[in-house]
């Protein structure tokens, strides 16, 4: 299996997350890649700009320590995790209040682990707690919410993959009242967090993928990557092989057998991988079908003093301004801010409106309860087609194989988000090893456990 400037048994094109995973695969298995990136440098829509030693992220995804993908990917061995303080903090009629911190450990199973959560959250929920900066206070609702939602994020932590996915399908929004929850538990704490979740402000997502996301949320805890989102990227290309992916390599047509670029001609391949988004894959093979997007913006700020939620989650249960979540970034990874400085991020869902710093800061005020007009915009990204939506019904494993040689990967064929793009490399790659009649490396594809 040679690999030249102008040949490789297998071509893929985008340098995201999804595409770099599946090439880590097939090299380790012995198969050449070549990776071609029309932008200037790897990660697709997970881009970190540093501005002013400030590291700003483009999208900002929220992550999940209990993703499996993040710990069986190759090459992302060197990642480290910032991990959100526990739970989430909820701003609602004025107040703050701390809540969701009450998981069971993962692997509990059955009546015992739903029983221990409930003790454990009765106990928590019924202790002293220490006095709370600003208008902090306890757990939002009383001692029977708070342990009826211990349990109820145990009972969903212990539940395997595959039975959630069997659970019946409707609109997130629209299963929401089947829980066994009070409505200020759902309209609080589930609905506001699903929606930073699932970057869906109307709930429309598969109920089943919404279960998917809190399910990986009460088997872990909210992190971000060290360093910015844009690290996995640069980690998977680090650790490929040297000349393996090429940037600024614009591909004007594609097929199983060779790829046409402007910059190097044509590439010969056996196969060929479109691991772009959705909608450029569908201009290099028409017909592939394009699903609607959430549109994200994501605002970062510098303030002369860090707002005293400390390295929380900060979300809006009234949806009384257009941010959904935010946080002092600075307090959750230093390594995005200089020493001393600080950086917050908030996340605008939907359309945003014309005067977005204006609206954003006076919004903030009401959150964090201290005054913006000092604080400095440092960037703002708008990306129309941040995240796939996924309405139902939606099949979070979408065909990879399209035809024996044609391969397509992206968080667009499994569940929008970065869990769902690494399963997807991985699915593809799996597919191709399995049609060119090359065995996985030991520890490969064959090994990874299933996808959160």
């Amino acid at each position: 299996m040679l690999s030249t400037a102008h040949h490789a048994d297998v071509v893929i094109i985008g340098a995201g997350i999804a595409g770099l995973s599946a090439a880590h695969l097939l090299t380790s298995a012995g198969v050449s890649v070549s990776v071609l990136e029309a932008g200037p440098r790897v990660g697709g829509r997970m881009m970190t700009d540093e501005v002013d030693g400030f590291r700003l992220d483009h999208l900002g995804p929220l992550l999940n320590t209990s993703y499996p993908e993040l710990y069986a990917t190759p090459g992302l061995d060197g990642l480290v995790l910032r991990n959100f303080d526990p739970g989430v903090l909820v701003h609602s009629e004025g107040r703050r209040y701390r809540t969701g911190e009450i998981r069971s450990p993962r692997g509990a199973r059955g009546a015992r682990g739903a029983r221990g959560a409930l003790k454990a959250a009765r106990a928590l929920a019924s202790a002293p707690r220490a006095p709370l900066s600003g208008s902090l206070t306890g757990a939002m609702g009383g001692a029977i919410d708070h342990a009826r939602l211990g349990v109820a994020l145990a009972r969903l932590a212990a539940t395997p993959r595959a039975r959630v996915l069997a659970r019946p399908e409707r609109a997130a929004l629209d299963a929401l009242s089947g829980r066994g929850l009070s409505a200020r538990t759902l309209n609080g704490f589930v609905r506001p967090l699903l929606t930073a979740l699932l970057s869906d402000p109307a709930l429309g997502t598969s109920s089943r993928c919404a279960d998917l996301a809190l399910r990986g949320y009460a088997s872990g805890r909210l992190c971000v990557p060290s360093g910015g989102s844009a690290t996995l990227p640069d980690l998977l290309a680090a650790a490929l092989p040297p000349g393996t992916v090429r940037t600024g390599v614009h591909v004007t047509s594609a097929d199983i057998t060779a790829v046409r670029t402007k910059e190097h001609g044509e590439i010969g391949c056996r196969s060929l991988l479109l691991a772009t988004g959705a909608g450029a894959a569908a201009e290099l093979l028409p017909g592939l079908r394009v699903p609607p997007f959430h549109p994200v913006t994501v605002l970062h700020h510098t303030a002369p003093a860090p707002p005293p939620t400390g390295a929380s989650l900060l979300l809006d249960a009234d949806r009384s301004g257009p941010v959904a979540h935010t946080a002092v970034m600075s307090e959750v990874d230093p390594s995005r801010a200089p020493h001393g400085r600080v950086l917050i991020s908030s996340t605008v869902l939907g359309t945003p409106p014309a005067d977005l710093d204006r609206t954003v800061r006076t919004h903030l005020a009401a959150l964090y309860g201290t005054p913006t007009d000092d604080w400095e915009l440092l960037a703002a990204h708008h990306d129309p087609e941040a995240v796939p939506a996924m309405a139902p019904p939606h099949d979070p494993q979408r065909p990879v194989r399209l035809l024996a040689g044609l391969y397509v990967c992206g968080d667009h064929r499994d569940t929008g988000s970065v869990q769902g793009a690494l399963s997807s490399g991985r699915r593809a790659a799996g597919a191709i090893l399995t049609d060119l009649g090359v065995q996985p490396a030991s520890g490969g594809t064959a090994a990874l456990p299933e996808a959160a």
